[in-house]
């Protein structure tokens, strides 16, 4: 057993393992380039790169150069970290925009003035941010890209605040007519 123990060591030792730093400069075009084709989206395939180098440096003492190359064994490890993200990517349920219209002329004009008074009662008893992006988007027609744009607010951020808007906007219609 001595003798085998002795032979592995030496060829841990006689066989000179890169460093990462060299390693990420010879492989990390090849690997990015791998992911992005697999990923289709180059943000992920960096961030596998990275994962992969990671995962490289922190299992170095395995890498065995007498069983595979440097290349071959990065290509191993940048599968795993592409086929994980491919896993957590089908998790994660992709949000669907909804389809919004703005209101047609004819109709602002044939709703009944008493609805049109309460309504302009009910928005002032919301927040102003929530009454300023529900008319935006539902009264004047903006795309929430657009009021983005003009607000310097995001995207998700106004999608929020037209939800949340447009149930308090309910809510007070709704005990506005309890009470009449």
């Amino acid at each position: 057993m001595e003798v085998a123990e002795r032979m592995r060591t030496e060829r841990h030792t006689t066989v000179a393992v890169p460093s990462i730093e060299s390693a990420y400069d010879q492989h990390s075009a090849a690997l990015f380039g791998f992911a992005a084709n697999a990923l289709q989206d180059h943000g992920a395939a960096e961030e596998c790169v990275q994962e992969t180098f990671v995962r490289a440096w922190q299992a170095l003492d395995r890498f065995d150069p007498a069983r595979s190359s440097l290349r071959n064994w990065l290509f191993a490890i940048a599968r795993n970290v592409v086929r994980d993200e491919s896993r957590a990517r089908r998790r994660i349920p992709i949000p669907m925009e909804p389809e919004i219209t703005a209101p047609e002329a004819s109709d602002l004009n044939t709703t009944d003035p008493t609805e049109t008074m309460l309504l302009v009662e009910a928005l002032g008893m919301i927040s102003p941010e929530h009454s300023q992006s529900v008319i935006a988007v539902h009264v004047l027609g903006f795309t929430y890209a657009e009021l983005s744009e003009s607000l310097q607010v995001p995207v998700t951020t106004l999608r929020t605040r037209n939800y949340y808007g447009l149930r308090a906007l309910r809510r007070a219609m709704e005990e506005m007519e309890a009470e009449s």
